[in-house]
């Protein structure tokens, strides 16, 4: 394979959630989202935004998969809200919630555009919350009643399933930090609630192969690989115990049916209460895996590495630490084939109403992530298939509307969609298999 193409089964597309793109908060019997009530709250989110509205998916959705097509986009990865088809969490069903994914679904398709589904971006149901959230054991069940119940609905038509979007974000960022919903700060129930993630994930899995047929299933993982600065001998082992601690926390039990060791002992009395079965639950098999690349650490470096680009999250660019994450993961575990399910960058793009945004920094960094990509594969790396994150412009979390990752730009005001420059080149891209030039 030449290093810079592509084999003609790959797939390309793109990435959303439903939370940052669909809006319509509260409409057609919808129920309220940890998201949503967190959003609510004075303080939490940048400038006050919300997603009440977001990108107006929910109405605009036809428009929006046109759009995908005439992008060449060949699958589309999406979430499902919780809270649309069961606005309580668990009980009755809501009709309408499930009547828009199966529309959603059929105009995909219609498309020729293959759906790819995230299960969980997020977005718990705030009743559940209020039952004690992702610590309380019986959420496992709930959510494996709410797979089942859209596998039911959607699984003749939608064979590739993601059970949870980066478990790390929703247990540290929602747990331990506080910044995301719902807004904890607690280090032990963090890692309780990862512990809980990763048994739904299990009870995901088995409930899609109980009512998919031949369903193909994987999670979605972030990962940020540790690097060093001075490559001294300390800077290597602090690197290696930050990857035990946030990447192999979550690869170990999922790929080998275990935590890593030295973290788990370093949390001595924080250490999740794991129940007989739970790991044998976890390490369910899996039909591929989603990895979600934005940037790396580097261990030893001042805030900046010198001579380094940043994004406007003050990520650093660095594509090569993508290939050599990949090489690392492909030696040290027996994995299922990767998709590459996020990876894109925000700058500080702008529109002046004459229907095009040049975006060449965002261009400049998918050509080198995908070029890395390609070096990996070239080494015989089993990916699949990548995901720009993200389709367009969309509400960021914490950051609110302020930070734009799309290739397509949103203006918020009309709900205009115009594709950037990156957009563009991307489709260019996927017509010919091979990296387009700059």
């Amino acid at each position: 394979m030449n290093v810079l193409s592509f084999p003609t089964h790959f797939v390309w597309g793109a990435a959303t959630a439903a939370y940052q793109i669909e809006g319509a908060w509260n409409e057609d019997g919808k129920g309220e989202s940890i998201w949503d009530r967190f959003a609510h709250t004075p303080g939490k989110i940048l400038n006050g935004d919300t997603g009440d509205v977001a990108c107006d998916h929910y109405h605009r959705y036809r428009d929006d998969l046109k759009l995908m097509h005439d992008l060449n986009l060949r699958a589309y990865r999406f979430s499902t809200a919780w809270t649309r088809v069961l606005p309580q969490g668990s009980g009755a069903a809501n009709p309408r919630g499930l009547d828009f994914y199966n529309r959603l679904v059929d105009a995909m398709l219609g498309y020729g555009i293959e759906p790819y589904l995230t299960l969980y971006h997020w977005d718990l149901p705030q009743t559940l919350q209020d039952q004690g959230g992702w610590n309380n054991r019986d959420v496992v069940g709930r959510f494996a009643d709410y797979v089942s119940l859209l596998a039911k609905h959607l699984g003749d038509r939608v064979k590739n399933w993601m059970t949870l979007n980066e478990p790390w974000v929703i247990a540290f960022l929602g747990h331990r930090s506080g910044e995301h919903a719902p807004g904890l700060k607690d280090e032990k129930l963090a890692l309780q609630v990862a512990h809980h993630l990763l048994v739904a994930h299990g009870a995901a899995v088995d409930a899609l192969r109980a009512n998919v047929r031949d369903a193909r299933v994987g999670i979605v993982i972030n990962l940020w690989p540790y690097e060093t600065m001075h490559d001294t001998e300390e800077e290597r082992a602090t690197a290696e115990r930050m990857w035990q601690v946030d990447n192999a926390w979550f690869l170990d039990p999922i790929f080998r049916g275990t935590y890593p060791v030295a973290p788990w002992e370093a949390y001595g009395a924080k250490q999740p209460r794991v129940l007989p079965g739970d790991m044998a639950q976890i390490a369910r098999q899996l039909d591929f895996w989603g990895i979600n690349y934005y940037a790396r650490h580097v261990v030893g470096a001042p805030e900046r590495v010198p001579g380094s680009e940043y994004t406007e999250m003050g990520w650093e660019v660095h594509a090569p630490a993508l290939e050599r994450m990949l090489v690392r993961l492909a030696r040290e575990y027996q994995l299922p084939p990767i998709f590459i399910t996020e990876n894109g960058a925000a700058f500080p793009d702008e529109y002046k109403g004459d229907g095009v945004v040049h975006d060449p920094r965002r261009t400049a960094y998918l050509y080198a992530h995908l070029e890395a990509l390609a070096r990996a594969m070239a080494q015989g790396v089993n990916v699949r298939g990548y995901f720009v994150w993200s389709l367009m412009d969309n509400f960021e979390w914490a950051w609110g509307n302020s930070k734009r990752f799309g290739i397509v730009y949103t203006d918020y005001a009309t709900q205009a969609r115009v594709p950037k420059d990156s957009a563009k080149w991307y489709a260019q891209t996927i017509a010919e298999h091979s990296l387009a030039p700059l």
